[in-house]
């Protein structure tokens, strides 16, 4: 199998808050979608790796996803060593997705700018013709970073208004992280999951409004991006 977008991040529900909407749009319209889960999650405050593998297989069904892998990389420890980037650069070289989403490359969760660094070393290093690893020499053509809860101002946004009911249900699949239980919830521990539940149909509205629709999710290239039509061009400037 081979993909067109391949999503990865540090956790099982990760994708679905960031750019579920996204990956669902793009498998609507036909391209073959995945996710790549680096951890199982075991170190979450709630639910446990079996639990969180039922939630991001039936999450995976509602996007659409034509593959999710998990590599199994230890969660809350994730660090950019040579094991994890060929793990990642070995996913790379069998899938061959045209474009990968990455996190952006700050974040509170140390998980998340180390899947960053993760991701785009091993798309480089599965490149690498003289590599010993298995699998032709391959790089994704283009390299998106998540940005819709980092403070920055993203190059571009898709509208996901018509998935956005779905990429909800998606994320509600994670009812350990999402609808605890009571002797959860009393956990003394900051949890800023409890936030971002909260925060999901605001952010998207948020980004939304920026193009002038309903719901969107934002991205950050560091590349220029390259206009052929300028007649064409998206969002109203007046």
């Amino acid at each position: 199998m081979t993909l067109d977008l391949l999503a990865i991040a540090a956790h099982p529900d990760d994708v679905e808050l960031t750019c579920g909407g996204t990956l669902l749009k793009m498998a609507q319209a036909g391209y073959a979608t995945g996710i790549l889960d680096l951890t199982r999650g075991e170190m979450g405050t709630r639910g446990d790796v079996e639990t969180r593998r039922r939630e991001a297989a039936a999450a995976a069904r509602i996007l659409r996803v034509r593959l999710r892998e998990n590599l199994g990389l230890p969660d809350a420890r994730l660090t950019a060593d040579e094991d994890s980037k060929l793990a990642v650069a070995r996913v790379i070289r069998a899938l061959r997705p045209h474009c990968v989403i990455l996190p952006y490359w700050e974040a509170r969760h140390p998980d998340h700018y180390t899947a960053s660094q993760i991701g785009y070393e091993g798309c480089f290093l599965a490149g690498l013709k003289r590599l010993a690893l298995k699998g032709e020499p391959f790089r994704p053509f283009k390299i998106l970073y998540t940005t819709a809860y980092a403070h920055v101002r993203p190059t571009f946004v898709v509208d996901i208004t018509r998935q956005f009911d779905r990429r909800a249900r998606a994320i509600a699949c994670y009812g350990s992280q999402f609808r605890p239980k009571r002797a959860d919830r009393k956990s003394k521990v900051h949890i800023p999951l409890d936030r971002l539940s909260g925060q999901m149909e605001l952010l998207a509205r948020h980004y939304g409004e920026m193009i002038g629709v309903r719901y969107g999710e934002p991205f950050l290239v560091k590349e220029l991006m390259q206009v052929e039509d300028v007649l064409r061009l998206p969002v109203r400037s007046i």
